[in-house]
């Protein structure tokens, strides 16, 4: 370590390549780390949904549940199951037990669940996830006083605008009711013609799907075929055929039923200022930047609004990405606010150089944990930005111990400046580093904590374990190349106002300590 570090002493080119480097890096880097307002964290349930079209709950339970729950319940990991049968869908989430990896957990589920062979064959192949937070960043909110289909509409059309926008992935439409088609068949209409519901409940899930036909291998390659059935509106189902006689009549779904397009009944209503509204919600997935997120769709209506005839309102609300602005800014002032005392204390007891040099160690080592953060795969939230600003006071602590020892050496030595400037780094080159190794001792639990919470203390931890490491690198490395060209002050009646007052506070703090 001593001939490192004389080495990079003597060689300025060196520790000033190898700062411009780290520098370089986090800047390189910086554009490049997905911002978010909290951490992406997978919660410990895996969520199994098995859907059989047109299956009544008791059927789905029976079937469907009951098989599954049998077939896993045993595998070691599983801490609880809860399973929810409805018409047509069973859903089965799987919370799994600190201590084992979710998704492996998950494959064995699958390969459970794949050799269960007494399924019904109508049903869908079941679709497996782990459950993740939604991380919704901005909403856009459109408002007038008209009809709710028209409303939907003109939402559904900022929807498929905002879905285009670049940087974004995930659009959701939210605060109107779903649409619903009602089909009404009366008592008397049944007796008629002699059906049932569960007849024409058949006749309805066979003739509204879309079926794959197979694949035609040809020359030019694969050719797929798949009948196109499904009914999407009021008249698609009007035409659904019930029954059909030898003679070539048909009775259609339109005789028998009285057919509604409209919404799902419910009071689901929303409203802004006052007016109707419809919300779209935008979600940021992967590493896509919240920040980007919330300006593209501000820009878009900014840029939309005055399309839109006067009696409609296109705004935004609930903007989510000021918070992760705040931290930052918050970040920024505090490091700011730290950089000036440390600078100001520095100045008062040592040279001016030293003070800079010690405070340009921070940007320094904090522009070099963020080179690393995508290689990490840490994003800039509110837990790494608190791990920032929690860290500023122990990068700082490094290099004012190794900056004060240089100056002092070099205040006392007589010959060679460089030399003392060595002498001072491995004077306390042990405690530093040891004091360093101590702490970052105390954060690595945080990267082995199960669960939701120990996914964020995993964050803070791979913040505050490379700021410390680049520290270490900056002080042993690249200040002790700066500090050596400090000349010692000598005392005398012709010292500047702030040798004096350098000269007033040494002596005061030399009372204080010595009494």
């Amino acid at each position: 370590m001593t001939g490192i570090i004389r080495w990079f002493t003597y060689n300025d080119v060196a520790a000033n390549l190898l700062a411009v480097l780290i520098v370089l890096a986090g800047l390189f880097a910086l554009p490049k780390i997905p911002m978010e307002i909290l951490p992406q964290y997978e919660y410990d349930v895996v969520n199994i949904r098995i859907a059989n079209p047109g299956a009544t709950p008791e059927e789905m339970e029976r079937d469907v549940v009951m098989r599954v729950e049998e077939a896993i319940h045993d595998l070691p990991g599983i801490k609880e199951i809860i399973s929810t049968a409805v018409e047509g869908t069973s859903t089965i989430d799987v919370e799994i037990a600190r201590g084992y990896n979710t998704r492996d957990l998950m494959d064995d589920l699958k390969t459970r669940i794949d050799a269960i062979n007494t399924f019904p064959e109508e049903i869908e192949r079941p679709d497996l996830k782990i459950v993740q937070r939604n991380h919704d960043v901005i909403s856009v909110v459109v408002a007038a006083e008209m009809d709710e289909g028209d409303l939907r509409r003109i939402g559904e059309k900022v929807r498929d605008d905002i879905i285009q926008l670049d940087g974004i992935s995930q659009v959701k439409l939210t605060g109107v009711r779903p649409y619903e088609i009602a089909i009404e068949v009366s008592e008397q209409q049944l007796q008629r013609y002699g059906l049932t519901f569960e007849e024409i409940s058949r006749a309805i899930n066979r003739s509204s799907l879309n079926v794959s036909a197979g694949t035609i291998k040809g020359k030019g390659g694969d050719i797929l075929l798949s009948s196109r059935g499904q009914a999407y509106n009021q008249e698609d189902f009007e035409n659904i055929i019930i029954r059909s006689a030898e003679q070539g009549s048909r009775l259609i779904l339109s005789d028998i039923a009285t057919i509604t397009d409209g919404f799902m009944e419910g009071n689901l209503a929303s409203v802004y200022q006052g007016q109707s509204a419809v919300m779209i919600d935008v979600t940021r997935v992967g590493n896509e930047n919240a920040i980007a997120i919330a300006e593209a769709v501000k820009q878009y209506i900014k840029q939309t609004e005055s399309r839109f005839p006067p009696n409609i309102k296109i705004s935004f609300w609930r903007d989510r990405s000021k918070i992760i602005k705040g931290r930052i800014s918050t970040l920024l002032k505090s490091a700011l606010q730290g950089g000036i005392l440390v600078f100001i204390v520095l100045t008062l007891f040592l040279r001016l150089s030293v003070a800079i040099w010690v405070c340009i160690g921070i940007p320094v080592s904090f522009l070099g944990v963020l080179a690393m953060m995508p290689i990490l795969g840490v994003t800039l939230n509110t837990s790494t930005t608190f791990a920032f600003i929690m860290v500023l006071g122990i990068v700082v602590d490094d290099a004012i111990v190794t900056g004060e020892n240089i100056y002092r050496h070099i205040q006392q030595s007589v010959g060679d400046s460089i030399e003392a400037t060595i002498a001072g780094v491995k004077e306390v080159a042990a405690p530093v580093t040891f004091g360093v190794l101590t702490t970052i001792a105390a954060f690595v639990p945080m990267l082995s904590i199960d669960g939701r919470r120990g996914q964020m203390f995993a964050y803070i931890a791979l913040v505050v374990i490379p700021a410390l490491l680049f520290s270490l690198v900056e002080t042993k490395l690249i200040l002790p190349a700066h500090l050596k060209h400090c000349k010692p002050v000598i005392r005398s009646a012709n010292n500047n106002w702030l040798e004096k007052l350098q000269d007033a506070c040494s002596d005061r703090l030399q009372k204080i300590i010595h009494g």
